[in-house]
Protein backbone atom coordinates (compact mmCIF):
# COMPACT_ATOMS: atom_id res chain seq x y z
CA UNK A 1 0.00 0.00 0.00
CA UNK A 2 1.06 3.36 -1.22
CA UNK A 3 1.09 4.93 2.91
CA UNK A 4 3.23 7.27 3.14
CA UNK A 5 3.32 7.50 7.02
CA UNK A 6 2.99 4.11 9.10
CA UNK A 7 -0.39 2.84 9.83
CA UNK A 8 0.26 3.87 13.51
CA UNK A 9 -0.13 7.75 12.37
CA UNK A 10 -3.26 7.30 10.80
CA UNK A 11 -5.79 9.75 11.96
CA UNK A 12 -8.81 9.50 13.67
CA UNK A 13 -12.18 10.49 11.24
CA UNK A 14 -12.53 14.60 12.15
CA UNK A 15 -16.60 13.91 11.72
CA UNK A 16 -18.06 10.33 12.69
CA UNK A 17 -21.95 9.80 13.54
CA UNK A 18 -23.43 10.16 17.55
CA UNK A 19 -23.12 6.29 18.81
CA UNK A 20 -27.10 5.42 19.29
CA UNK A 21 -28.11 2.35 20.29
CA UNK A 22 -28.93 -0.54 18.59
CA UNK A 23 -26.76 -2.38 15.53
CA UNK A 24 -26.09 0.09 12.48
CA UNK A 25 -24.48 -1.36 8.88
CA UNK A 26 -22.08 -0.48 6.46
CA UNK A 27 -21.26 -2.27 3.08
CA UNK A 28 -17.68 -1.46 1.93
CA UNK A 29 -15.96 -2.58 -1.11
CA UNK A 30 -12.11 -3.35 -1.02
CA UNK A 31 -10.90 -6.00 -3.18
CA UNK A 32 -11.33 -9.63 -2.48
CA UNK A 33 -14.23 -10.27 0.32
CA UNK A 34 -12.31 -13.08 1.50
CA UNK A 35 -9.73 -10.65 3.19
CA UNK A 36 -11.65 -7.58 3.70
CA UNK A 37 -14.13 -9.77 5.80
CA UNK A 38 -11.26 -11.67 8.03
CA UNK A 39 -10.00 -7.93 8.87
CA UNK A 40 -13.51 -7.04 10.14
CA UNK A 41 -14.22 -9.70 11.96
CA UNK A 42 -11.48 -9.48 14.17
CA UNK A 43 -12.76 -6.18 15.41
CA UNK A 44 -14.56 -6.00 18.89
CA UNK A 45 -17.96 -4.21 18.48
CA UNK A 46 -18.27 -6.17 15.21
CA UNK A 47 -21.47 -8.06 14.86
CA UNK A 48 -21.72 -9.86 11.71
CA UNK A 49 -19.69 -9.87 8.73
CA UNK A 50 -20.98 -11.01 5.45
CA UNK A 51 -19.32 -10.94 2.16
CA UNK A 52 -21.68 -10.67 -1.01
CA UNK A 53 -22.16 -8.28 -4.09
CA UNK A 54 -23.53 -4.56 -4.37
CA UNK A 55 -23.78 -2.28 -7.56
CA UNK A 56 -25.51 -4.73 -9.51
CA UNK A 57 -28.84 -6.03 -10.42
CA UNK A 58 -30.31 -9.51 -8.61
CA UNK A 59 -29.60 -11.22 -11.96
CA UNK A 60 -26.39 -11.24 -12.11
CA UNK A 61 -25.67 -11.38 -8.23
CA UNK A 62 -23.76 -14.69 -8.29
CA UNK A 63 -19.86 -15.45 -7.94
CA UNK A 64 -19.29 -17.13 -11.41
CA UNK A 65 -21.33 -13.48 -12.87
CA UNK A 66 -19.17 -10.92 -11.07
CA UNK A 67 -15.97 -12.66 -11.64
CA UNK A 68 -15.93 -12.84 -14.99
CA UNK A 69 -16.05 -8.99 -14.77
CA UNK A 70 -19.09 -8.14 -16.86
CA UNK A 71 -21.33 -6.56 -14.31
CA UNK A 72 -21.78 -3.55 -12.21
CA UNK A 73 -21.01 -5.72 -8.84
CA UNK A 74 -18.17 -5.32 -6.69
CA UNK A 75 -17.63 -7.89 -3.73
CA UNK A 76 -18.47 -6.12 -1.02
CA UNK A 77 -18.99 -7.14 2.65
CA UNK A 78 -21.62 -5.96 4.97
CA UNK A 79 -20.07 -5.12 8.31
CA UNK A 80 -22.80 -5.11 10.91
CA UNK A 81 -21.52 -3.26 14.47
CA UNK A 82 -22.76 -1.81 17.31
CA UNK A 83 -22.22 1.83 17.76
CA UNK A 84 -21.65 2.19 21.03
CA UNK A 85 -18.49 0.16 20.90
CA UNK A 86 -16.98 0.85 17.54
CA UNK A 87 -17.89 3.86 15.39
CA UNK A 88 -18.35 4.09 11.74
CA UNK A 89 -15.35 6.68 11.71
CA UNK A 90 -13.37 3.74 13.12
CA UNK A 91 -14.16 1.77 10.14
CA UNK A 92 -13.34 3.54 8.11
CA UNK A 93 -10.13 4.10 9.23
CA UNK A 94 -9.43 0.92 9.09
CA UNK A 95 -10.73 0.57 5.71
CA UNK A 96 -8.05 3.25 4.45
CA UNK A 97 -5.41 2.01 6.30
CA UNK A 98 -5.46 -1.68 6.68
CA UNK A 99 -8.64 -3.67 4.81
CA UNK A 100 -7.22 -2.60 1.23
CA UNK A 101 -5.20 0.07 -1.14
CA UNK A 102 -7.82 2.62 -1.48
CA UNK A 103 -4.87 4.05 -4.44
CA UNK A 104 -6.17 1.12 -6.82
CA UNK A 105 -8.39 1.89 -9.37
CA UNK A 106 -10.63 -0.91 -10.33
CA UNK A 107 -8.31 -3.43 -8.90
CA UNK A 108 -6.52 -5.06 -5.42
CA UNK A 109 -2.98 -6.28 -6.36
CA UNK A 110 -2.99 -9.26 -8.85
CA UNK A 111 -7.54 -9.38 -9.05
CA UNK A 112 -7.82 -7.09 -11.73
CA UNK A 113 -11.32 -5.80 -12.96
CA UNK A 114 -14.31 -3.72 -12.16
CA UNK A 115 -15.57 -6.22 -9.22
CA UNK A 116 -12.78 -5.45 -6.96
CA UNK A 117 -12.86 -1.49 -6.84
CA UNK A 118 -12.48 0.58 -3.64
CA UNK A 119 -16.06 1.45 -2.97
CA UNK A 120 -18.01 2.54 -0.01
CA UNK A 121 -21.75 1.95 -0.41
CA UNK A 122 -24.02 4.26 1.52
CA UNK A 123 -26.88 3.77 2.81
CA UNK A 124 -28.25 7.21 3.89
CA UNK A 125 -27.06 10.93 3.89
CA UNK A 126 -25.36 10.43 7.08
CA UNK A 127 -23.18 7.82 6.28
CA UNK A 128 -22.06 9.77 3.05
CA UNK A 129 -20.90 12.62 4.45
CA UNK A 130 -18.84 11.45 6.97
CA UNK A 131 -17.28 8.80 3.94
CA UNK A 132 -17.00 11.83 2.15
CA UNK A 133 -15.34 14.13 4.70
CA UNK A 134 -13.01 11.49 5.78
CA UNK A 135 -11.69 10.48 2.18
CA UNK A 136 -11.17 14.49 2.09
CA UNK A 137 -9.28 14.71 5.43
CA UNK A 138 -6.87 11.86 3.87
CA UNK A 139 -6.47 13.50 1.18
CA UNK A 140 -5.50 16.89 2.28
CA UNK A 141 -3.20 15.02 4.85
CA UNK A 142 -0.88 14.21 1.99
CA UNK A 143 -1.15 10.24 3.51
CA UNK A 144 -0.91 8.40 0.20
CA UNK A 145 1.59 8.61 -2.55
CA UNK A 146 -1.17 8.28 -5.64
CA UNK A 147 -4.47 9.55 -5.19
CA UNK A 148 -7.82 7.69 -3.50
CA UNK A 149 -9.82 5.81 -6.19
CA UNK A 150 -12.49 5.00 -3.46
CA UNK A 151 -16.15 6.11 -5.27
CA UNK A 152 -18.83 6.59 -2.78
CA UNK A 153 -22.29 4.80 -4.22
CA UNK A 154 -25.98 4.53 -2.47
CA UNK A 155 -26.73 0.85 -1.32
CA UNK A 156 -29.43 -0.50 -4.05
CA UNK A 157 -29.58 -3.70 -2.55
CA UNK A 158 -26.96 -5.66 -0.85
CA UNK A 159 -27.07 -9.73 -2.02
CA UNK A 160 -25.77 -11.70 0.11
CA UNK A 161 -23.13 -14.29 -1.51
CA UNK A 162 -22.61 -18.15 -1.75
CA UNK A 163 -21.95 -19.94 1.67
CA UNK A 164 -18.47 -21.52 0.89
CA UNK A 165 -17.47 -17.68 0.47
CA UNK A 166 -18.51 -17.21 4.37
CA UNK A 167 -15.77 -16.60 6.92
CA UNK A 168 -13.14 -18.24 4.14
CA UNK A 169 -10.02 -17.46 5.67
CA UNK A 170 -10.77 -18.43 9.15
CA UNK A 171 -11.88 -21.87 7.40
CA UNK A 172 -9.14 -22.11 4.76
CA UNK A 173 -5.75 -20.58 6.97
CA UNK A 174 -3.56 -22.87 4.78
CA UNK A 175 -4.99 -21.92 1.18
CA UNK A 176 -2.08 -19.86 -0.50
CA UNK A 177 -4.20 -17.00 -1.28
CA UNK A 178 -5.19 -16.21 2.20
CA UNK A 179 -1.96 -16.86 3.38
CA UNK A 180 -0.49 -14.61 0.92
CA UNK A 181 -2.60 -11.54 0.99
CA UNK A 182 -5.67 -11.77 4.14
CA UNK A 183 -3.06 -12.63 6.81
CA UNK A 184 -0.72 -10.07 6.02
CA UNK A 185 -3.94 -7.69 6.80
CA UNK A 186 -5.11 -9.03 9.33
CA UNK A 187 -1.15 -9.53 11.36
CA UNK A 188 -0.97 -5.75 10.54
CA UNK A 189 -4.10 -4.89 12.25
CA UNK A 190 -3.20 -7.00 15.17
CA UNK A 191 0.16 -5.21 15.36
CA UNK A 192 -1.63 -1.65 14.95
CA UNK A 193 -4.78 -2.06 16.83
CA UNK A 194 -4.14 -4.75 19.38
CA UNK A 195 -6.76 -2.77 21.57
CA UNK A 196 -9.05 -3.18 19.20
CA UNK A 197 -9.37 -6.60 18.47
CA UNK A 198 -12.16 -9.61 20.30
CA UNK A 199 -11.14 -11.05 23.22
CA UNK A 200 -9.31 -14.72 21.89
Amino acid sequence: MGLRIDPWSFPDPEQDLAGEPGPARIVLAGGCFWCTEAVYAALDGVLAVRPGYAGGTAATADYRSVCGGGTDHAEVVEVTYDPQRIGLGQILKLFFSIAHDPTQKDRQGADIGRQYRSAIFYADEDQRRVAAAYIAQIEAAGLFDAPIQTTLEPLEAFYIAEDYHHDYAARNPHQPYIRMVAEPKVRKLREVHGALLKAD
